[in-house]
């Protein structure tokens, strides 16, 4: 990906969310543009506005880490927005390939250690699977395999997720709050391309999505990022109906650049039951799919 091009965009589109009631300062008459001006972001960060200014055309080369910070701060960057201000320098000074471990190319190249396989098999109350910044599902368990029955079902969607949000129209009824859960998609490939600007397969995966859906294109061009830890989504399971589940991605130390997401219900609620009811149906494929459950 051009580094220069998402460094402009990125900079610009976090310039353009920051208000200057938000940065403190006087909003003034007559502001063509919305946000904040390349001069008072400068003036915020204590840099020349010659200075910004070359920033925002891309130029992030030999830029210090103070600087970069200064910036951040005046633009009221969140943790991930920091993190991926960071990469792209990385990448501008070319020294992303000595900082960052390497990452597997395809997911086809990759295979789950045993241990690996027997920690997921062993966790039978939540799907838990493995998956790459690419959104591919790598590894899983029987019950995550069973929950995602709809992305494992259409070769096209090629087990990644983001196809099947974006490509499959299974994923309308999958995820009740699909404009949610495509924001959030769309965060999680962005952030990956500032982490590993040089991944052939994810500029591939970009480029198709783009072409293909109206709605991956708006959301690529905002340049919105994200880490991508903890929190709760909502589903509705062709087999089980709806579901409310937690969900916690832990980085894998043993494989950089992959996640472990376990998903979980609150004890006692529906929720919990449905899951249950997967599990029992998972383990019997060839049974008929259950009744579907009332949501939480």
């Amino acid at each position: 990906m051009d580094n220069q091009a998402e460094v402009r965009e990125f900079l610009s589109s976090r310039r353009s969310k920051i208000t200057p009631e938000q940065a403190g300062l006087p909003s003034g008459p007559r502001r063509r543009v919305p946000g904040l001006r390349r001069s008072e972001v400068a003036a915020l960060a204590q840099v020349s506005v010659e200075y910004y200014a070359k920033l925002e055309r891309g130029n992030l080369a030999g830029v210090s880490p103070a600087v970069l910070e200064a910036v951040a701060r005046a633009l009221q960057l969140d943790d991930a927005e920091r993190a991926h201000l960071m990469n792209l320098a990385q990448a501008a000074d070319g020294s992303d390939a000595i900082t960052r471990p390497r990452r597997r190319r395809t997911k086809d190249q990759w295979k789950p250690h045993r241990s690996l396989q027997w920690t997921l098999d062993a966790i039978t109350a939540g799907p838990a699977f493995v998956r790459n910044g690419r959104m591919d599902l790598l590894a899983a368990n029987q019950l995550a395999r069973a929950f995602y029955a709809d992305v494992y079902a259409n070769p096209h969607n090629q087990a990644n997720l983001a196809r099947f949000q974006f490509l499959d129209p299974a994923s309308r009824r999958f995820y009740p709050d699909w404009d949610l859960a495509a924001d959030v998609a769309v965060a999680i490939l962005r952030t990956e391309a500032g982490r590993n600007p040089h991944d052939k397969d994810l500029h591939d995966l970009v480029g198709e999505l783009s072409t293909r859906s109206d709605a991956f294109r708006t959301r690529w061009g905002a340049h919105n990022v994200r880490h991508h830890g903890t929190g709760t989504k909502r589903f509705h399971h062709e087999a089980v109906g709806d579901l409310t589940l937690a969900y916690e991605g832990l980085e894998m130390a043993a494989e950089p650049g992959l996640t472990l997401t376990i998903y979980t219900a609150e004890p006692g609620t529906a929720s919990e039951e449905s899951l249950r009811l997967l599990a029992s149906w998972a383990a019997t494929p060839q049974t008929p799919a259950p009744a579907p459950h009332s949501s939480d």
